[in-house]
């Protein structure tokens, strides 16, 4: 399969994974950013900031060769709207890096690093396969996160339990 075709297959499952993403992130207060199930676990608010910003992560795969955890900005969200401004500002990056991506691209090496050092490697294309697992996964963290907070969890693939289509509202 050539770079564009599969480019425009990355930028399908994004737009795919963005409705129920968004109604998930659109769920979460303030009040319990700091809030976490255990001491080993991240907080609420980390979560929620992850899953805005892991679109953004595609585009730097795309465009970059290489993320390293010490330089990667992260916002500091306060507020709901923050982290939804967040996530529709990565997917709009994300969209368009995808939307750049030519021939040979794709196979070309990208490293995820930590303070200069690399953590692994491996081609583009893998990677921003990886990274769309990756969101999905934590997207479905925060929706046991909500569940353990009684946020209604919103329909994703199929009916929640929280559906008024669904048994109980």
């Amino acid at each position: 399969m050539n770079d564009k075709i599969l480019a425009e297959e990355y930028m399908r499952e994004l737009e795919a994974e963005t409705p129920s993403t968004q109604k998930c992130l659109e769920r979460i207060p303030p009040e319990l950013f700091g809030w976490k199930p255990h001491e080993k676990s991240m907080e609420l608010g980390y979560l929620t900031l992850l899953v805005a910003e892991i679109p953004l992560w595609i585009a730097f795969i795309a465009r970059d060769p290489e993320i390293d955890f010490a330089t990667f900005k992260h916002i500091d969200a306060k507020t709901t709207k923050q982290v939804l401004e967040h996530f529709h500002n990565n997917l709009a990056e994300a969209k368009q890096a995808l939307q750049n991506i030519t021939e040979g691209d794709l196979d070309k090496p990208f490293e995820l690093k930590a303070n200069g050092q690399t953590l692994f490697s491996s081609t583009k294309k893998e990677q921003i396969s990886s990274t769309l697992n990756h969101w999905v996964h934590h997207r479905g963290q925060l929706t046991v996160y909500m569940r353990l907070n009684n946020i209604a969890v919103p329909s994703i693939y199929g009916p929640s339990a929280d559906d008024k289509t669904y048994g109980e509202a």
